[in-house]
């Protein structure tokens, strides 16, 4: 098992955790070299057993391992990969976060020319490299990635790293589960709390009374009891699934991945998040962590004691222990349900430290969520179904499209011509309705923002601190900050934010964006659907964007759950305040209840994924394809 060490010159396999699998020629995905010639990677996946619990269980690997092996590629380099299918079914390989043509982006369905790879196939995927950084690979076909098939993917930079270091170490969290995704699916569909194991009890209850100062208050208790019964939803359910058992490069809490260090040494950590529906809060502590690079991007360099990582997101930190002790990384589930957790030490196998306690679990609330109660049952929902402006969303043929068995449907809206209305904005046609069907918003509650509550109290939260973050006001009610993350940090401590992030190198001058699209997150709970502007994946048309346009996303979050949105192929980079130097970012986690304004550069054509990174939400429909399309051309007169 290696210990995570990445080595200058060649790929090395992060270990595989206790795994019974069977021995894979090439299993490290070391490169064929050639003269001249592109560097040249094997992978094999393939169905094997392991046992992370102690249970042998079927899984997915890649070259027999879980987490796949390390790809290490250098930028300006062109790279070839060809990916063996030894599984019973189609798979595919999609590269997160890379900047790459759309028929290499490995999107069944959606990527340009792309249907999968069958059973016994081998496909050949081969791109240039045109950024450096932290990545991560992983299956785009059903629910593969849950099964096992996501690795590590490192582009070392061209020109010398701005941000020296001794060490370098991956620390890829993960979540796995001993029942088959397929049935994780099935048990959400059948009862959307299935895997919530905290909720609130009749004792909760009794205790709540007995603990409020007067009758008015009591009668306030049972009538927010009464309002959530009525909604049929728990404000305890933070994550959808709960019980997993949590990793850190395959390895268990107590396997204990350690990371070496000298005293005096500067170490890199690179964090990824592969978990398939998990937030982790992120910490060491006695030790502070210096951010240098965002999704893959260099930021300028922000000192945090703690940050929270969504789904599918990277963040590389420099840390500098100078006493020769043993820290714990940890990394806590927001729905505190147990611990990712890695040792920084002077040498490996030392057992684990003892887990803290978990901190309180995140509870919410009619006030947080902006008292948007919605219809018994059901959700907020408004009147009309959505209204998918022209020039938005293209009514091309999506009859050839097969995502993750999602049929998406033939023909048009009635004769609108995609493009067609160019810098049209949706601010600037009246009446128009972009909501969702009546029936279909998941949780028009609006967020776990007990942060905005505590910034007007003065408590600071980030490492922003002294800021207003109840910015939003709707009916006098302060409305959660698209931006502060609540971690149940003490108030003194540095929590990091999208507010915290500059790019150290600019890509893009600031400019007003040519159109403002909606994008309004919505689904049903007691269904267990999920959806873009009321329409499920199955039912949506493309959104269409215009080469070389800028194009703002205006999310909307209408519902309780945290919602990780990637775009694939293209920079996202959220208004924040910081002109040319606001982040740029492949995923965005928009909160529950907030409105994030997100602006994208539309400079790569093609056909591109645009979802929720919660796998789970993914699968049952939040997801459009983003169709990047050449401007029409305007005959010149006479």
């Amino acid at each position: 098992m290696s210990d995570g060490r990445l080595s200058r010159r060649q790929a090395l396999g992060l270990g595989i955790a206790a795994l019974a699998l069977p021995a894979a020629p090439g299993a490290l995905a070391q490169p064929r070299l050639g003269r001249g010639l592109p560097r040249e990677f094997n992978l094999a996946l393939s169905h094997v057993t392991a046992s992370f619990t102690g249970r042998p269980r079927p899984a997915m690997a890649v070259n027999g391992q879980i987490p796949a092996p390390v790809l290490r590629f250098r930028e300006g380099e062109e790279v070839i990969v060809n990916v063996s299918n030894r599984l019973r079914e189609h798979t595919s390989i999609h590269w997160h976060g890379l900047i790459l043509p759309s028929d290499q982006d490995g999107v069944p369905g959606i990527s340009d020319g792309f249907q999968g790879i069958a059973a016994g196939e081998t496909h050949q995927y081969r791109f240039p490299l045109v950024q450096s950084g932290t990545y991560w690979y992983h299956s785009h076909s059903g629910l593969q990635e849950q099964a096992g098939i996501y690795g590590p993917l490192i582009i070392d930079p061209a020109t010398p790293d701005p941000f020296g270091h001794d060490q370098d170490y991956i620390i890829q969290f993960s979540d796995w589960t001993d029942e088959a995704p397929d049935r994780v699916l099935a048990n959400l569909k059948r009862d959307p709390g299935y895997y919530n194991y905290d909720k609130r009890t009749l004792a909760d209850l009794l205790r709540t009374l007995g603990g409020a100062p007067d009758a008015e208050a009591r009668s306030a208790i049972l009538a927010d009891r009464m309002m959530w019964a009525g909604m049929r939803m728990d404000p305890t359910d933070i994550e959808d699934v709960s019980g997993y058992t949590y990793l850190v490069n395959g390895r268990t809490p107590a396997q204990n991945f350690t990371a070496v260090y000298q005293p005096g040494q500067t170490v890199r950590l690179r964090f990824i998040n592969s978990g398939a529906m998990s937030h982790f809060d992120v910490r060491i502590p006695g030790l502070e962590m210096t951010v240098v690079q965002a999704h893959g991007n260099n930021v300028r360099p922000i000192a945090v004691d703690e940050f929270r990582i969504a789904p599918a997101e990277t963040y590389d930190v420099l840390v500098r222990p100078r006493d020769g002790r043993q820290y714990q990384i940890l990394a806590e589930s927001m729905g505190r349900q147990g611990f990712a957790q890695a040792s920084l030490a002077t040498r490996d196998g030392l057992p684990a430290l003892p887990l803290p306690p978990h901190r309180p679990r995140p509870v919410l609330t009619m006030a947080d969520m902006g008292m948007n109660y919605g219809p018994s049952g059901l959700d907020r929902g408004t009147p009309r179904p959505e209204v998918d402006a022209p020039g938005h969303v293209a009514p091309m043929d999506m009859g050839g499209m097969d995502h993750s068995a999602m049929q998406a449907p033939s023909g048009g809206s009635q004769g609108m011509q995609g493009g067609s209305t160019g810098g049209m904005s949706h601010g600037s046609m009246p009446g128009m309705d972009h909501a969702s069907m009546g029936s279909m918003d998941h949780s028009a509650m609006a967020g776990t923002s007990r942060a905005a509550m505590d910034s007007m109290a003065g408590t600071n939260h980030g490492a922003t601190g002294g800021m207003n973050h109840a910015a939003m006001d709707q009916g006098g009610m302060a409305m959660p900050d698209p931006l502060v993350n609540d971690t149940g940090a003490p108030p003194e401590a540095r929590v990091l934010s999208y507010r915290d992030l500059r790019a150290l190198a600019p890509r893009y001058r600031p400019r007003a964006p040519d159109r403002v699209i909606e994008v309004r997150l919505t689904g049903n709970m007691e269904r267990y659907f999920w959806s873009i502007n009321g329409n499920p994946f199955s039912h949506a048309q493309p959104i269409v964007l215009n080469h070389g346009e800028r194009a703002r996303f205006r999310f909307v979050n209408e519902t309780m759950m945290n919602h990780p949105m990637h775009l694939h192929g293209l920079w996202m980079m959220p208004q924040v305040g910081h002109g040319a130097e606001n982040p740029m970012l492949h995923v965005v986690n928009i909160k529950p209840g907030a409105t994030l304004d997100v602006d994208i550069e539309a400079d790569a054509p093609g056909g591109w994924a645009f979802h929720c990174h919660m796998l789970y939400h993914m699968e049952t429909g939040m997801m459009r394809k983003v169709s990047v399309v050449a401007r029409p051309r305007v005959a010149a007169a006479g």
